[in-house]
Protein backbone atom coordinates (compact mmCIF):
# COMPACT_ATOMS: atom_id res chain seq x y z
CA UNK A 1 0.00 0.00 0.00
CA UNK A 2 1.37 3.42 -0.99
CA UNK A 3 0.23 6.96 -0.28
CA UNK A 4 0.72 9.71 -2.89
CA UNK A 5 -0.10 13.37 -2.39
CA UNK A 6 -0.08 16.51 -4.54
CA UNK A 7 -0.38 20.04 -3.17
CA UNK A 8 -0.53 23.62 -4.41
CA UNK A 9 -2.80 26.64 -4.53
CA UNK A 10 -6.52 26.10 -4.79
CA UNK A 11 -7.69 26.57 -8.37
CA UNK A 12 -4.53 25.09 -9.93
CA UNK A 13 -6.08 21.76 -10.93
CA UNK A 14 -4.96 19.75 -7.91
CA UNK A 15 -8.26 17.82 -7.83
CA UNK A 16 -8.09 16.85 -11.49
CA UNK A 17 -4.55 15.52 -11.05
CA UNK A 18 -5.57 13.34 -8.11
CA UNK A 19 -8.68 12.17 -9.95
CA UNK A 20 -6.59 10.98 -12.89
CA UNK A 21 -4.25 8.97 -10.68
CA UNK A 22 -7.10 7.44 -8.64
CA UNK A 23 -9.19 6.57 -11.69
CA UNK A 24 -6.36 4.95 -13.65
CA UNK A 25 -5.08 2.99 -10.63
CA UNK A 26 -8.61 1.71 -10.03
CA UNK A 27 -8.94 0.66 -13.68
CA UNK A 28 -5.67 -1.23 -13.36
CA UNK A 29 -7.15 -3.32 -10.55
CA UNK A 30 -5.92 -1.48 -7.46
CA UNK A 31 -8.10 -0.21 -4.65
CA UNK A 32 -7.92 3.54 -4.05
CA UNK A 33 -9.03 6.05 -1.45
CA UNK A 34 -8.76 9.78 -2.09
CA UNK A 35 -8.72 12.48 0.58
CA UNK A 36 -8.84 16.20 -0.23
CA UNK A 37 -7.90 19.13 1.97
CA UNK A 38 -9.43 22.34 0.67
CA UNK A 39 -10.45 25.77 1.91
CA UNK A 40 -13.84 27.48 1.92
CA UNK A 41 -12.99 29.53 -1.15
CA UNK A 42 -12.95 29.00 -4.91
CA UNK A 43 -9.37 30.11 -5.64
CA UNK A 44 -6.29 30.64 -3.50
CA UNK A 45 -5.10 29.07 -0.28
CA UNK A 46 -3.42 25.72 0.17
CA UNK A 47 -5.07 22.54 -1.06
CA UNK A 48 -3.86 18.98 -1.36
CA UNK A 49 -5.14 15.63 -2.58
CA UNK A 50 -3.92 12.37 -1.08
CA UNK A 51 -4.52 9.03 -2.77
CA UNK A 52 -3.84 5.69 -1.12
CA UNK A 53 -3.33 2.84 -3.59
CA UNK A 54 -3.53 -0.74 -2.35
CA UNK A 55 -4.09 -4.35 -3.36
CA UNK A 56 -6.91 -4.66 -0.78
CA UNK A 57 -9.86 -2.46 0.13
CA UNK A 58 -8.98 0.84 1.82
CA UNK A 59 -11.48 3.19 3.52
CA UNK A 60 -9.36 5.80 5.27
CA UNK A 61 -6.54 8.23 4.84
CA UNK A 62 -3.32 7.88 6.82
CA UNK A 63 -0.60 9.97 8.43
CA UNK A 64 2.23 8.64 6.26
CA UNK A 65 2.91 9.87 2.72
CA UNK A 66 5.34 8.02 0.46
CA UNK A 67 5.43 10.40 -2.52
CA UNK A 68 4.68 14.13 -2.34
CA UNK A 69 4.32 16.32 -5.44
CA UNK A 70 4.74 20.01 -4.56
CA UNK A 71 3.75 22.85 -6.86
CA UNK A 72 4.88 25.51 -4.36
CA UNK A 73 7.02 25.91 -1.23
CA UNK A 74 3.96 26.17 1.01
CA UNK A 75 3.08 22.58 0.11
CA UNK A 76 6.54 21.43 1.19
CA UNK A 77 6.43 23.35 4.46
CA UNK A 78 2.97 21.98 5.35
CA UNK A 79 3.37 18.36 4.27
CA UNK A 80 7.00 17.29 4.09
CA UNK A 81 7.05 15.88 7.62
CA UNK A 82 4.62 13.16 6.51
CA UNK A 83 7.50 11.78 4.47
CA UNK A 84 9.71 9.31 6.31
CA UNK A 85 12.56 8.97 3.80
CA UNK A 86 9.91 9.35 1.11
CA UNK A 87 10.18 11.06 -2.27
CA UNK A 88 9.44 14.77 -2.73
CA UNK A 89 8.97 15.82 -6.36
CA UNK A 90 8.94 19.61 -6.63
CA UNK A 91 8.56 22.04 -9.50
CA UNK A 92 11.98 23.65 -9.94
CA UNK A 93 10.26 26.91 -10.96
CA UNK A 94 9.84 28.09 -7.36
CA UNK A 95 13.27 27.04 -6.06
CA UNK A 96 12.19 24.32 -3.61
CA UNK A 97 13.95 24.04 -0.26
CA UNK A 98 13.75 21.23 2.27
CA UNK A 99 12.95 22.54 5.78
CA UNK A 100 15.44 21.76 8.52
CA UNK A 101 14.83 18.32 10.00
CA UNK A 102 12.88 17.00 7.02
CA UNK A 103 13.49 13.37 6.13
CA UNK A 104 12.86 13.19 2.39
CA UNK A 105 14.63 12.82 -0.94
CA UNK A 106 14.15 15.99 -2.97
CA UNK A 107 13.63 15.50 -6.70
CA UNK A 108 13.19 18.56 -8.89
CA UNK A 109 11.63 18.80 -12.32
CA UNK A 110 10.83 21.86 -14.48
CA UNK A 111 7.10 21.12 -14.53
CA UNK A 112 6.14 24.69 -15.40
CA UNK A 113 8.79 25.02 -18.10
CA UNK A 114 7.79 21.74 -19.76
CA UNK A 115 4.13 22.76 -19.67
CA UNK A 116 4.86 26.13 -21.29
CA UNK A 117 6.82 24.42 -24.04
CA UNK A 118 3.70 22.34 -24.70
CA UNK A 119 1.60 25.47 -25.09
CA UNK A 120 0.12 26.28 -21.68
CA UNK A 121 1.07 26.17 -18.03
CA UNK A 122 -2.13 24.19 -17.47
CA UNK A 123 -0.29 21.13 -18.80
CA UNK A 124 1.85 21.14 -15.64
CA UNK A 125 -0.54 18.79 -13.89
CA UNK A 126 -0.40 16.23 -16.67
CA UNK A 127 3.39 16.33 -16.56
CA UNK A 128 3.07 15.66 -12.82
CA UNK A 129 0.74 12.73 -13.55
CA UNK A 130 3.33 11.12 -15.80
CA UNK A 131 6.11 11.70 -13.29
CA UNK A 132 3.97 10.25 -10.50
CA UNK A 133 3.22 7.13 -12.52
CA UNK A 134 6.94 6.57 -12.93
CA UNK A 135 7.66 7.13 -9.23
CA UNK A 136 4.97 4.56 -8.38
CA UNK A 137 6.45 2.20 -11.00
CA UNK A 138 3.12 1.97 -12.80
CA UNK A 139 3.10 1.52 -16.59
CA UNK A 140 2.48 4.68 -18.56
CA UNK A 141 0.14 3.10 -21.15
CA UNK A 142 -3.04 3.15 -18.99
CA UNK A 143 -2.52 6.85 -18.33
CA UNK A 144 -2.15 7.53 -22.05
CA UNK A 145 -5.36 5.60 -22.70
CA UNK A 146 -7.16 7.64 -20.05
CA UNK A 147 -5.96 10.93 -21.52
CA UNK A 148 -7.05 9.85 -25.00
CA UNK A 149 -10.54 8.92 -23.78
CA UNK A 150 -10.93 12.03 -21.64
CA UNK A 151 -9.90 14.61 -24.23
CA UNK A 152 -10.91 13.05 -27.54
CA UNK A 153 -14.01 15.26 -27.79
CA UNK A 154 -11.74 18.32 -27.67
CA UNK A 155 -9.84 17.31 -30.77
CA UNK A 156 -6.61 15.60 -31.74
CA UNK A 157 -4.41 18.56 -30.85
CA UNK A 158 -5.57 18.58 -27.22
CA UNK A 159 -5.20 14.81 -26.96
CA UNK A 160 -1.68 14.96 -28.38
CA UNK A 161 -0.47 17.74 -26.09
CA UNK A 162 -1.80 15.96 -22.98
CA UNK A 163 -0.31 12.67 -24.14
CA UNK A 164 3.07 14.33 -24.61
CA UNK A 165 2.86 15.93 -21.16
CA UNK A 166 2.32 12.54 -19.51
CA UNK A 167 5.06 10.85 -21.54
CA UNK A 168 7.62 13.60 -20.91
CA UNK A 169 6.99 13.58 -17.16
CA UNK A 170 7.22 9.80 -17.07
CA UNK A 171 10.40 9.53 -19.11
CA UNK A 172 12.18 12.33 -17.25
CA UNK A 173 11.84 10.42 -13.98
CA UNK A 174 13.11 7.22 -15.63
CA UNK A 175 16.09 9.05 -17.12
CA UNK A 176 17.13 11.11 -14.10
CA UNK A 177 15.95 9.31 -10.96
CA UNK A 178 15.82 5.61 -11.78
CA UNK A 179 18.02 4.76 -8.76
CA UNK A 180 15.32 6.10 -6.41
CA UNK A 181 12.51 4.01 -7.88
CA UNK A 182 12.22 1.55 -5.02
CA UNK A 183 8.46 1.68 -4.38
CA UNK A 184 6.59 -1.28 -5.75
CA UNK A 185 2.88 -1.96 -5.48
CA UNK A 186 1.80 -5.59 -5.32
CA UNK A 187 -0.05 -7.29 -8.11
CA UNK A 188 -3.48 -5.69 -8.75
CA UNK A 189 -6.66 -7.57 -7.96
CA UNK A 190 -8.94 -8.02 -10.99
CA UNK A 191 -12.49 -6.81 -10.51
CA UNK A 192 -15.24 -4.55 -11.73
CA UNK A 193 -15.00 -1.47 -9.53
CA UNK A 194 -16.08 2.14 -9.64
CA UNK A 195 -14.32 5.08 -8.06
CA UNK A 196 -17.22 6.86 -6.43
CA UNK A 197 -18.19 9.18 -3.57
CA UNK A 198 -20.91 8.75 -0.98
CA UNK A 199 -22.86 11.63 -2.54
CA UNK A 200 -22.92 9.87 -5.91
CA UNK A 201 -23.91 6.61 -4.23
CA UNK A 202 -26.87 8.35 -2.56
CA UNK A 203 -27.94 9.83 -5.90
CA UNK A 204 -27.80 6.39 -7.54
CA UNK A 205 -29.64 4.83 -4.62
CA UNK A 206 -32.38 7.44 -4.82
CA UNK A 207 -32.94 6.58 -8.47
CA UNK A 208 -32.97 2.85 -7.69
CA UNK A 209 -35.40 3.53 -4.85
CA UNK A 210 -37.96 5.15 -7.16
CA UNK A 211 -37.27 8.81 -6.40
CA UNK A 212 -38.14 11.03 -9.34
CA UNK A 213 -38.10 14.53 -7.82
CA UNK A 214 -35.30 16.34 -6.03
CA UNK A 215 -35.87 19.84 -4.68
CA UNK A 216 -32.79 21.47 -3.21
CA UNK A 217 -30.64 24.51 -2.64
CA UNK A 218 -26.84 24.42 -3.14
CA UNK A 219 -24.79 23.97 0.02
CA UNK A 220 -21.40 22.40 0.73
CA UNK A 221 -20.92 19.44 0.97
CA UNK A 222 -24.34 18.26 -0.26
CA UNK A 223 -24.54 19.99 -3.65
CA UNK A 224 -23.02 17.05 -5.54
CA UNK A 225 -26.18 15.02 -4.89
CA UNK A 226 -28.32 17.60 -6.66
CA UNK A 227 -25.81 18.00 -9.50
CA UNK A 228 -25.53 14.23 -10.05
CA UNK A 229 -29.29 13.80 -10.11
CA UNK A 230 -29.58 16.69 -12.55
CA UNK A 231 -27.36 14.67 -14.93
CA UNK A 232 -28.99 11.29 -14.36
CA UNK A 233 -32.68 12.03 -13.75
CA UNK A 234 -33.49 12.79 -17.41
CA UNK A 235 -32.59 9.15 -18.19
CA UNK A 236 -35.43 7.89 -15.96
CA UNK A 237 -37.99 10.67 -16.25
CA UNK A 238 -37.08 12.51 -13.05
CA UNK A 239 -36.54 16.20 -12.37
CA UNK A 240 -34.34 18.39 -10.18
CA UNK A 241 -35.73 21.75 -9.09
CA UNK A 242 -33.38 24.29 -7.55
CA UNK A 243 -35.47 26.14 -4.99
CA UNK A 244 -35.06 29.63 -3.61
CA UNK A 245 -33.89 28.31 -0.21
CA UNK A 246 -34.06 25.35 2.15
CA UNK A 247 -37.56 26.24 3.34
CA UNK A 248 -38.88 25.99 -0.18
CA UNK A 249 -36.97 22.76 -0.72
CA UNK A 250 -38.44 20.83 2.19
CA UNK A 251 -42.00 22.10 1.73
CA UNK A 252 -41.93 21.20 -1.96
CA UNK A 253 -40.77 17.70 -1.04
CA UNK A 254 -43.60 17.40 1.50
CA UNK A 255 -46.12 18.50 -1.11
CA UNK A 256 -44.81 15.95 -3.58
CA UNK A 257 -44.88 13.22 -0.93
CA UNK A 258 -48.48 14.06 -0.04
CA UNK A 259 -49.36 13.75 -3.72
CA UNK A 260 -47.78 10.28 -3.88
CA UNK A 261 -44.41 11.01 -5.49
CA UNK A 262 -41.12 9.80 -4.08
CA UNK A 263 -39.21 13.03 -3.47
CA UNK A 264 -36.12 14.15 -1.58
CA UNK A 265 -33.91 17.05 -0.66
CA UNK A 266 -30.29 17.27 0.48
CA UNK A 267 -28.57 19.83 2.66
CA UNK A 268 -26.07 20.34 5.46
CA UNK A 269 -26.30 21.64 9.03
CA UNK A 270 -27.48 25.22 8.35
CA UNK A 271 -30.16 23.89 6.01
CA UNK A 272 -31.31 21.33 8.57
CA UNK A 273 -31.84 24.16 11.04
CA UNK A 274 -34.09 25.94 8.57
CA UNK A 275 -36.07 22.78 7.75
CA UNK A 276 -37.00 21.81 11.29
CA UNK A 277 -40.51 23.30 11.43
CA UNK A 278 -41.44 21.76 8.09
CA UNK A 279 -40.16 18.36 9.22
CA UNK A 280 -42.56 18.72 12.14
CA UNK A 281 -45.35 19.33 9.62
CA UNK A 282 -44.47 16.13 7.76
CA UNK A 283 -44.43 14.26 11.07
CA UNK A 284 -47.84 15.41 12.34
CA UNK A 285 -49.47 15.20 8.88
CA UNK A 286 -47.82 11.78 8.40
CA UNK A 287 -46.35 12.58 4.99
CA UNK A 288 -43.32 10.70 3.61
CA UNK A 289 -40.22 12.80 2.92
CA UNK A 290 -36.53 11.97 2.53
CA UNK A 291 -33.84 14.42 3.66
CA UNK A 292 -30.08 13.92 3.33
CA UNK A 293 -27.84 15.76 5.79
CA UNK A 294 -24.15 15.80 4.89
CA UNK A 295 -22.66 17.03 8.15
CA UNK A 296 -19.87 19.60 8.22
CA UNK A 297 -18.19 21.79 10.82
CA UNK A 298 -20.63 23.99 12.74
CA UNK A 299 -22.34 25.83 14.36
CA UNK A 300 -23.70 28.54 12.04
CA UNK A 301 -21.55 28.75 8.90
CA UNK A 302 -18.79 27.06 10.88
CA UNK A 303 -16.30 25.30 8.61
CA UNK A 304 -18.13 24.41 5.38
CA UNK A 305 -15.30 22.31 3.92
CA UNK A 306 -14.27 20.45 7.07
CA UNK A 307 -15.28 17.15 8.64
CA UNK A 308 -17.60 16.89 11.65
CA UNK A 309 -20.45 14.76 13.03
CA UNK A 310 -22.19 17.30 15.24
CA UNK A 311 -25.72 17.52 13.79
CA UNK A 312 -26.98 14.40 15.58
CA UNK A 313 -28.93 16.16 18.34
CA UNK A 314 -30.54 18.44 15.76
CA UNK A 315 -31.51 15.48 13.56
CA UNK A 316 -33.00 13.53 16.45
CA UNK A 317 -34.63 16.26 18.51
CA UNK A 318 -34.57 19.46 16.47
CA UNK A 319 -37.67 21.57 16.08
CA UNK A 320 -40.50 21.99 18.56
CA UNK A 321 -42.88 19.39 19.91
CA UNK A 322 -42.53 15.62 20.09
CA UNK A 323 -41.94 14.96 16.41
CA UNK A 324 -39.84 11.84 16.04
CA UNK A 325 -38.32 10.97 12.70
CA UNK A 326 -36.27 8.08 11.33
CA UNK A 327 -32.51 8.77 11.17
CA UNK A 328 -30.30 6.44 9.14
CA UNK A 329 -26.49 6.50 9.38
CA UNK A 330 -24.64 4.73 6.56
CA UNK A 331 -21.09 3.71 7.41
CA UNK A 332 -19.68 3.26 3.91
CA UNK A 333 -20.25 4.23 0.29
CA UNK A 334 -22.11 0.95 -0.26
CA UNK A 335 -24.35 1.58 2.72
CA UNK A 336 -25.00 5.10 1.42
CA UNK A 337 -26.48 3.53 -1.70
CA UNK A 338 -28.47 0.97 0.29
CA UNK A 339 -29.85 3.55 2.71
CA UNK A 340 -30.90 5.84 -0.13
CA UNK A 341 -32.97 2.97 -1.52
CA UNK A 342 -34.39 2.00 1.85
CA UNK A 343 -35.15 5.55 2.99
CA UNK A 344 -38.00 5.86 0.50
CA UNK A 345 -39.47 2.52 1.58
CA UNK A 346 -39.34 3.51 5.24
CA UNK A 347 -40.77 6.98 4.54
CA UNK A 348 -43.81 5.54 2.80
CA UNK A 349 -44.24 2.50 5.03
CA UNK A 350 -44.16 4.58 8.22
CA UNK A 351 -45.49 7.81 6.67
CA UNK A 352 -42.86 10.02 8.22
CA UNK A 353 -39.72 12.01 7.43
CA UNK A 354 -36.58 9.89 7.00
CA UNK A 355 -33.16 11.51 7.33
CA UNK A 356 -29.96 10.02 5.93
CA UNK A 357 -27.10 11.39 8.05
CA UNK A 358 -23.71 11.24 6.34
CA UNK A 359 -20.66 13.45 6.84
CA UNK A 360 -18.26 15.39 4.65
CA UNK A 361 -15.64 12.65 4.43
CA UNK A 362 -18.14 9.96 3.49
CA UNK A 363 -19.88 12.31 1.07
CA UNK A 364 -16.92 13.74 -0.86
CA UNK A 365 -13.93 11.41 -0.75
CA UNK A 366 -13.60 8.92 -3.59
CA UNK A 367 -12.89 5.25 -3.16
CA UNK A 368 -13.04 1.94 -5.02
CA UNK A 369 -16.39 0.15 -4.71
CA UNK A 370 -17.48 -3.12 -6.27
CA UNK A 371 -19.97 -2.31 -9.02
CA UNK A 372 -22.17 -5.24 -7.95
CA UNK A 373 -22.92 -3.43 -4.67
CA UNK A 374 -24.57 -0.61 -6.64
CA UNK A 375 -26.67 -2.65 -9.06
CA UNK A 376 -30.09 -2.00 -7.59
CA UNK A 377 -32.30 -2.24 -4.51
CA UNK A 378 -31.90 -5.24 -2.24
CA UNK A 379 -35.63 -5.06 -1.53
CA UNK A 380 -38.60 -4.26 -3.76
CA UNK A 381 -40.29 -0.91 -3.50
CA UNK A 382 -42.73 -0.84 -0.55
CA UNK A 383 -45.50 1.72 -0.77
CA UNK A 384 -47.00 0.94 2.63
CA UNK A 385 -50.64 0.87 3.63
CA UNK A 386 -52.86 2.62 1.07
CA UNK A 387 -56.50 2.71 0.02
CA UNK A 388 -57.05 2.21 -3.70
CA UNK A 389 -59.72 4.06 -5.62
CA UNK A 390 -61.80 0.85 -5.60
CA UNK A 391 -61.50 0.61 -1.81
CA UNK A 392 -62.60 4.21 -1.38
CA UNK A 393 -65.59 3.83 -3.70
CA UNK A 394 -66.70 0.79 -1.73
CA UNK A 395 -66.58 2.81 1.51
CA UNK A 396 -68.86 5.59 0.28
CA UNK A 397 -68.69 9.29 1.02
CA UNK A 398 -67.46 10.75 4.31
CA UNK A 399 -66.40 7.38 5.69
CA UNK A 400 -62.64 7.20 5.04
CA UNK A 401 -60.56 8.07 8.10
CA UNK A 402 -57.08 9.06 7.03
CA UNK A 403 -55.75 8.98 10.59
CA UNK A 404 -57.68 6.04 11.97
CA UNK A 405 -56.24 4.39 15.04
CA UNK A 406 -54.54 1.07 14.44
CA UNK A 407 -52.56 -1.51 16.38
CA UNK A 408 -49.24 -0.58 14.75
CA UNK A 409 -49.96 3.15 14.57
CA UNK A 410 -49.96 3.17 10.76
CA UNK A 411 -53.11 4.42 9.04
CA UNK A 412 -53.72 3.61 5.36
CA UNK A 413 -53.54 6.74 3.24
CA UNK A 414 -55.22 7.88 0.07
CA UNK A 415 -53.84 10.17 -2.60
CA UNK A 416 -55.27 13.58 -3.50
CA UNK A 417 -57.83 13.34 -6.31
CA UNK A 418 -59.20 9.93 -5.37
CA UNK A 419 -62.98 10.04 -4.87
CA UNK A 420 -64.07 9.57 -1.25
CA UNK A 421 -60.46 10.00 -0.08
CA UNK A 422 -58.79 12.94 1.66
CA UNK A 423 -57.36 15.86 -0.28
CA UNK A 424 -56.47 18.21 2.59
CA UNK A 425 -53.88 17.90 5.37
CA UNK A 426 -52.97 20.15 8.26
CA UNK A 427 -50.23 20.69 10.78
CA UNK A 428 -52.86 21.37 13.44
CA UNK A 429 -53.78 18.45 15.68
CA UNK A 430 -56.63 16.47 14.16
CA UNK A 431 -58.95 13.54 14.73
CA UNK A 432 -59.11 10.29 12.74
CA UNK A 433 -60.99 12.00 9.92
CA UNK A 434 -58.31 14.67 9.56
CA UNK A 435 -60.41 17.52 10.89
CA UNK A 436 -59.01 19.84 13.54
CA UNK A 437 -59.45 18.58 17.09
CA UNK A 438 -58.09 19.76 20.44
CA UNK A 439 -59.94 17.13 22.46
CA UNK A 440 -57.53 15.97 25.23
CA UNK A 441 -58.33 12.28 24.77
CA UNK A 442 -57.88 12.48 21.00
CA UNK A 443 -54.64 14.46 21.40
CA UNK A 444 -53.14 11.82 23.65
CA UNK A 445 -54.15 8.96 21.36
CA UNK A 446 -52.87 10.73 18.24
CA UNK A 447 -49.54 11.54 19.81
CA UNK A 448 -49.15 7.96 21.05
CA UNK A 449 -50.06 6.67 17.58
CA UNK A 450 -47.38 8.74 15.82
CA UNK A 451 -44.69 7.87 18.34
CA UNK A 452 -45.51 4.18 18.45
CA UNK A 453 -45.39 3.51 14.72
CA UNK A 454 -41.73 4.45 14.41
CA UNK A 455 -40.59 1.67 16.69
CA UNK A 456 -41.61 -0.76 13.99
CA UNK A 457 -38.53 0.39 12.06
CA UNK A 458 -36.36 -1.79 14.29
CA UNK A 459 -38.41 -4.80 13.17
CA UNK A 460 -37.48 -4.33 9.51
CA UNK A 461 -33.92 -3.00 9.87
CA UNK A 462 -30.80 -3.95 11.78
CA UNK A 463 -29.86 -0.66 13.41
CA UNK A 464 -26.50 -1.70 14.88
CA UNK A 465 -23.88 -3.76 13.04
CA UNK A 466 -20.92 -5.65 14.44
CA UNK A 467 -17.83 -7.16 12.87
CA UNK A 468 -15.30 -8.91 15.07
CA UNK A 469 -14.56 -11.72 17.49
CA UNK A 470 -16.76 -13.07 20.25
CA UNK A 471 -15.90 -11.84 23.75
CA UNK A 472 -13.61 -9.05 22.51
CA UNK A 473 -11.21 -7.09 24.68
CA UNK A 474 -12.40 -3.92 22.98
CA UNK A 475 -15.22 -2.80 20.71
CA UNK A 476 -14.73 0.40 18.70
CA UNK A 477 -18.06 2.17 18.05
CA UNK A 478 -18.68 4.83 15.42
CA UNK A 479 -20.87 6.14 12.62
CA UNK A 480 -20.36 7.42 9.09
CA UNK A 481 -16.85 7.78 7.72
CA UNK A 482 -15.26 6.81 11.04
CA UNK A 483 -16.36 3.20 10.48
CA UNK A 484 -13.74 2.58 7.79
CA UNK A 485 -11.12 4.23 9.98
CA UNK A 486 -12.06 1.94 12.88
CA UNK A 487 -11.85 -1.12 10.64
CA UNK A 488 -8.30 -0.28 9.65
CA UNK A 489 -7.30 0.63 13.21
CA UNK A 490 -8.67 -2.66 14.55
CA UNK A 491 -6.22 -4.63 12.40
CA UNK A 492 -3.27 -2.87 14.09
CA UNK A 493 -4.29 -3.14 17.75
CA UNK A 494 -2.66 -6.00 19.59
CA UNK A 495 -5.82 -7.39 21.17
CA UNK A 496 -9.16 -8.96 20.32
CA UNK A 497 -10.93 -5.96 18.78
CA UNK A 498 -14.33 -5.65 17.14
CA UNK A 499 -15.97 -2.77 15.29
CA UNK A 500 -19.62 -1.80 15.78
CA UNK A 501 -21.47 0.95 14.01
CA UNK A 502 -24.91 2.51 14.08
CA UNK A 503 -27.09 2.07 11.03
CA UNK A 504 -30.11 3.68 12.70
CA UNK A 505 -30.04 6.35 15.40
CA UNK A 506 -33.80 6.91 15.50
CA UNK A 507 -35.54 4.85 16.62
CA UNK A 508 -32.62 3.89 18.81
CA UNK A 509 -31.91 0.13 18.53
CA UNK A 510 -31.46 -0.26 22.26
CA UNK A 511 -31.86 -4.04 22.52
CA UNK A 512 -29.43 -4.68 19.68
CA UNK A 513 -26.85 -2.26 21.07
CA UNK A 514 -27.05 -3.81 24.51
CA UNK A 515 -26.61 -7.36 23.21
CA UNK A 516 -23.68 -6.51 20.90
CA UNK A 517 -21.71 -4.57 23.50
CA UNK A 518 -22.42 -6.79 26.51
CA UNK A 519 -19.44 -9.20 26.02
CA UNK A 520 -16.82 -6.47 25.54
CA UNK A 521 -14.36 -5.67 28.34
CA UNK A 522 -13.99 -2.11 27.01
CA UNK A 523 -16.01 0.05 24.62
CA UNK A 524 -14.50 3.10 22.90
CA UNK A 525 -16.98 5.43 21.20
CA UNK A 526 -15.19 7.37 18.44
CA UNK A 527 -16.95 10.44 17.09
CA UNK A 528 -16.21 13.82 15.52
CA UNK A 529 -17.94 16.32 17.78
CA UNK A 530 -17.13 18.11 21.03
CA UNK A 531 -20.03 16.90 23.17
CA UNK A 532 -19.81 13.15 22.62
CA UNK A 533 -23.31 13.09 21.16
CA UNK A 534 -23.39 9.35 20.38
CA UNK A 535 -22.11 8.51 23.85
CA UNK A 536 -24.74 10.77 25.39
CA UNK A 537 -27.43 9.09 23.32
CA UNK A 538 -26.26 5.67 24.46
CA UNK A 539 -26.27 6.80 28.08
CA UNK A 540 -29.79 8.19 27.71
CA UNK A 541 -30.93 4.71 26.66
CA UNK A 542 -29.13 2.99 29.50
CA UNK A 543 -26.38 1.28 27.51
CA UNK A 544 -23.34 3.16 28.81
CA UNK A 545 -21.44 2.35 31.99
CA UNK A 546 -17.91 2.39 33.39
CA UNK A 547 -16.69 0.10 30.57
CA UNK A 548 -17.32 2.92 28.09
CA UNK A 549 -14.97 5.70 27.08
CA UNK A 550 -15.04 8.43 24.41
CA UNK A 551 -12.52 9.52 21.82
CA UNK A 552 -13.51 12.89 20.39
CA UNK A 553 -12.08 15.03 17.61
CA UNK A 554 -13.56 18.31 16.39
CA UNK A 555 -10.74 20.19 14.66
CA UNK A 556 -12.20 19.63 11.19
CA UNK A 557 -9.67 16.94 10.27
CA UNK A 558 -10.77 13.30 9.95
CA UNK A 559 -9.51 10.72 12.42
CA UNK A 560 -6.44 8.81 11.33
CA UNK A 561 -6.27 5.05 12.00
CA UNK A 562 -2.98 5.66 13.82
CA UNK A 563 -4.72 8.00 16.28
CA UNK A 564 -7.35 5.40 17.09
CA UNK A 565 -4.70 2.73 17.59
CA UNK A 566 -2.79 4.92 20.06
CA UNK A 567 -5.93 5.81 22.01
CA UNK A 568 -7.12 2.20 22.12
CA UNK A 569 -3.80 0.88 23.36
CA UNK A 570 -3.69 3.41 26.19
CA UNK A 571 -7.18 2.28 27.18
CA UNK A 572 -6.22 -1.38 27.27
CA UNK A 573 -3.90 -2.52 30.04
CA UNK A 574 -0.45 -3.86 29.02
CA UNK A 575 -1.60 -7.37 29.88
CA UNK A 576 -4.44 -7.12 27.38
CA UNK A 577 -2.24 -5.98 24.49
CA UNK A 578 -0.31 -8.84 22.96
Amino acid sequence: MLAWKIGGDQGEGIDSTGDVLATVANRMGYYVYGYKHFSSRIKGGHTNYKVRIATTRVEATTRRTDILVALNQDTIDRNVFELDHGLLLADSAFGPVLPEGASAYLLTMPLTEIAKDLGTVMMRNMVAVGASAALLQLPVEPFIEYVTDKFQKKGDAIVESNRKAVEIGYQKIIDEYSSLLTYKLGEPTPGDRLVITGNDAIALGAIAGGCRLMCGYPITPATDIMESLAKWFPLVGGAVVQMEDELGSITAVIGAGFAGARAMTSTSGPGISLMQEAMGLASVAEVPAVIVDTQRGGPSTGMPTKQEQSDLFALLNGGHGDALRVVLTPGSVEESFEDAVEAFNLAEQFQTPVIIATDLSLSLWQQSVERSRLNGPAQPIRRGATFSQEDLLALGENVFQRYQFSADGISPRSLPGEKNGQYLATGVEHGPNGKVSEDPVNRTRMMDKRLAKLYGVNQVRDGFKYDGPQNPDLILVGIGSTVGILREAATHIGAKVGVAWFRTLSPFPVDRVRSVLAPARHVLVVEQNALGQIRQLMAAHGVSNDRFDSFLKYDGVPFLPEEVVTRAETLLSPLEVH
